[in-house]
């Protein structure tokens, strides 16, 4: 029983870290955002929602500046005020901004808002554990050497998604009439728009690189033109 213990500790450890990241999201979430009210916006979303067979599909403004679009836990579509500026001053068209709801609804959809944070818990509970054996080889060093490799795991899991939605996001932009050509211009926007460099190697950091994202968007549009019904 004793041999199990860290194992059930780190467990106990995701899980609390799991309801305490979701409880904490929520809450930031409902203190700051409104429902979005955007008639051009609305209209495209409203293509979304006949695409999916659902009423309507609701979004709300995050009062955050960072340029940004996210899905919360609960299912919620959030932009972020700094990115609905940018597409209110002309720097995003409504069709680009609808592209980044199609993502995030794509996270939704696959079940990776939920993940995300089991993602989280879990790697939080994998760096204890390597720091703990790593410690005992190189103390001092344990620490780090724990949280680089959790890194590099969180980054995958989170690029693995991203194509995921990516993916969702072109097939519905298809299926409403729209397109990709938005998702893959708003791409070629985003350093810029996000104020990110090309510095940090695409195997770091969380989203895929800008041109593999369009060269997977592009290859699933080809597969689609060869086999149409899958």
């Amino acid at each position: 029983m004793l041999k199990l213990a860290p194992v059930l500790l780190a467990i106990g450890y995701a899980v609390a870290m799991y309801l305490l990241s979701s409880w904490r999201t929520k809450r930031e979430l409902d203190a700051k955002s409104s429902a979005l009210a955007d008639p051009k916006l609305k209209k495209l979303t409203d293509h979304f929602a006949d695409a999916v067979g659902v009423p309507a599909i609701k979004v709300h403004i995050y009062e955050i500046e960072p340029v940004n679009g996210l899905a919360a836990p609960d299912g919620r579509i959030f932009i972020t005020r700094g990115f609905y500026n940018k597409y209110r001053s002309g720097e995003v068209t409504a069709e680009e901004m609808a592209s980044v709801i199609a993502h995030e609804l794509g996270h939704v959809a696959l079940g990776h808002t939920r993940k995300r944070m089991i993602d989280f818990s879990g790697t939080n509970a994998i760096r204890m554990g390597l720091a703990a054996v790593f410690n005992r080889f190189l103390p001092g060093l344990g620490v780090v050497i724990a949280n680089a490799l959790t890194a590099l795991l969180a980054a995958k899991l989170s690029r693995n998604d991203e194509y995921e939605a990516d993916a969702y996001a072109s097939a519905l932009l298809v299926k409403a009439g729209i397109g990709t050509a938005p998702q893959k211009t708003l791409f070629q926007k985003l350093d810029v728009l996000t104020g990110v460099g090309g510095g940090m190697p695409a195997w770091l950091m969380s989203h895929p690189a800008t041109q593999e994202r369009i060269r997977a968007i592009e290859e699933n549009e080809a597969r689609w033109k060869l086999h149409p019904e899958g």
